[in-house]
């Protein structure tokens, strides 16, 4: 685990992110991460007995146990990007076993994966750490490549192989994601009826959203992506960190009419500062009434550095945690651990402070 000044040394320029306090929207206006968040939060919801206790054991295992704050490992790239470029590098992780033992020894709230992975050693492990089963994914061997999320697994199998919750993607502005909307609202409804929790992966997807720069990771456009998802109660939303903003301004540049936007989301709610941007995202989230937790991306050079500041940037803004999955995978086992301990370093100091 690192120390708050181990903390400032990896982040090295990026640390004053550490000292921003003049967000745009107030913390007084959010529901900010806390011990008691499913009492506090869900408690008074529609979701029943049973999704309540497994909410209850994800926020309360792990090394954030109690804080509040969620790590989970999701490892369903094996689909999502191809077995082999995913674990080429590190090939223990072909294992599905190795998966689980890396969330565990990383101290994760809980492990996300696909049907397969998780169902091969259910009997060993579901008792032991929280299980989220992917239901969906986009399949790459299609030639040429397709871009759709399709259902590979089923809440009752994830009901039955003692998973305490579930998770989905959407790709929102897709040709396809009327469909993917209609199907998950109907899957998730059914998973909180079988008392599983639902985390929402919610990515944009359009080649339209590629103009003068990348707006797939714009925040107004993944804010609505993230209110849409909380629509459809997602109990926690999965979403990339927003790197630019002003998505809607750039796409009706053209004389386009794309969705609607009001110039406030621009001025009064938001500036250029990382902290300002994920905190415009989990104001869609309800306020914060539901979680908003953080993507950790692709691995790269500065992977720790990289996953560092996404947890400063997603714990100062108000979210409630990170997602990471390659960063850690991809290392060997003890540098998956350090690298996800780096990062849950982050939410168990009381020094670095929701802005």
């Amino acid at each position: 685990m690192l120390q708050t000044k181990q903390i400032h040394e990896v982040l090295g320029a990026d640390s004053k992110l550490l000292e921003f306090s003049t967000p745009k929207i107030s913390k007084n206006m959010i529901t900010v991460p806390n011990k008691d968040v499913v009492d506090n939060t869900f408690i008074s919801s529609d979701r029943n007995n049973r999704v309540l206790g497994n909410l209850s054991w994800l926020y309360n295992n792990g090394h954030l146990a109690g804080t509040g704050y969620i790590s989970i490992l999701p490892v369903d790239q094996g689909v999502e990007h191809s077995a082999g470029a995913s674990f080429a590098k590190n090939p223990m992780y072909f294992d599905a076993e190795n998966i689980v033992k890396l969330a565990m020894a990383a101290g994760c709230n809980g492990v996300a994966s696909t049907l397969g992975v998780l169902g091969i050693v259910s009997r060993k492990y579901a008792h032991k750490i929280p299980f989220i089963v992917k239901l969906n994914h986009n399949e790459l061997l299609t030639c040429p490549n397709t871009f759709d999320q399709i259902l590979f697994a089923s809440v009752d199998q994830a009901y039955d192989m003692g998973a305490a919750g579930v998770g989905a993607t959407i790709y929102f502005g897709s040709p396809e994601s009327d469909r993917q909307i209609v199907e998950i609202s109907k899957v998730f409804a059914y998973a909180h009826q079988k008392g599983l929790f639902t985390i929402l992966w919610c990515y944009l997807r359009n080649s339209n959203f590629k103009k003068d720069k990348d707006y797939h990771s714009s925040a107004d456009l993944t804010g609505q992506a993230n209110h849409l998802g909380v629509t459809i109660e997602a109990d926690i939303i999965k979403q990339k960190l927003p790197e630019n903003n002003g998505g809607y301004k750039a796409l009706n540049s053209g004389g386009e009419k794309f969705g609607k936007y009001d110039e406030r989301i621009y001025t009064e709610l938001c500036s250029d500062n990382p902290i300002d941007l994920a905190r415009y995202q989990l104001m869609n989230n309800y306020a914060g009434r539901i979680p908003l937790i953080n993507s950790g991306g692709a691995s790269g050079s500065n992977d720790i550095h990289d996953a560092v500041f996404t947890a400063v940037v997603n714990k100062r803004a108000g979210g409630s945690g990170l997602i990471l999955g390659r960063k850690a995978f991809q290392k060997p086992f003890e540098g998956g651990v350090e690298i996800i301990e780096a990062v849950q370093s982050v939410y168990l100091d009381k020094n670095i402070t929701v802005a």
